[in-house]
């Protein structure tokens, strides 16, 4: 079962300081604990301040892999392959508006990088296909719960996504309780930003890595 934890520092309390602080101690913590992937999300910040937060994640995840190499958490940047490439990180996950998948692996191979891990958020089977078609490592597919700007997916739609020929992800009001919902419909793991990072990471991280089994 993959895990995707998807970062939204505004969902700590306190000044932009504090948030930042909590949300570096929660990602280094997801890191130690073996999410699968992380997505610095924090689409706000300057070019400069992403790149200088997405670097100390590096840092630390290649410091901690060589402690552990049992630790593999893969680190994405949202959108901004620019940043990527300059901070360092394992890849890129492109919104469903953004360059294919196929470009992005072109940029990355422009700037001598070849090794490089391309996810993309998709709310349409037509979307997911394209993904596929594009040689995107994996999609993240949504709504499937929560109601938000897209109409919800479902299950079914779940389940047509995950036929695509790449690992589908399920995102949008995913929980402990419903995510073997999600795996059952085909999914290959479940991403979200609350479910990470709410209540106690290495409870909800156990409890998620026991529904696979």
């Amino acid at each position: 079962m993959l895990l995707y934890y998807i970062s939204d520092r505004t969902q700590f309390p306190g000044n932009e300081a504090e948030r930042c602080r909590q949300l570096l101690t929660r990602l280094s913590e997801a890191m130690r604990y073996g999410v699968d992937y992380l997505q610095l999300r924090e689409k706000d910040l300057s070019s400069r301040d992403l790149e200088g937060f997405a670097r100390q994640l590096r840092t630390e995840n290649r410091q901690l892999r060589t402690e552990n190499r049992q630790l593999k958490t893969v680190l994405l940047i949202n959108s901004r392959i620019d940043v990527a490439i300059a901070a360092g990180a394992d890849g890129v996950h492109l919104r469903s508006h953004d360059v294919s998948a196929a470009d992005a692996r072109a940029v990355f191979s422009r700037a001598g990088i070849d090794r490089v891990v391309v996810a993309v958020s998709c709310h349409r089977l037509d979307e997911v296909r394209k993904a596929a078609h594009h040689d995107a490592d994996f999609a993240v597919f949504g709504p499937v719960f929560a109601k938000g700007e897209s109409e919800v997916a479902g299950l079914d739609k779940l389940y047509e996504a995950s036929q695509s020929g790449i690992p589908v992800l399920a995102l949008g009001g995913v929980t402990i309780r419903n995510a073997a919902s999600c795996l059952a419909a085909g999914a290959a793991g479940v991403a979200g930003i609350r479910l990470f990072q709410a209540g106690s990471l290495s409870e909800t991280i156990g409890k998620l890595r026991s529904l696979g089994g």
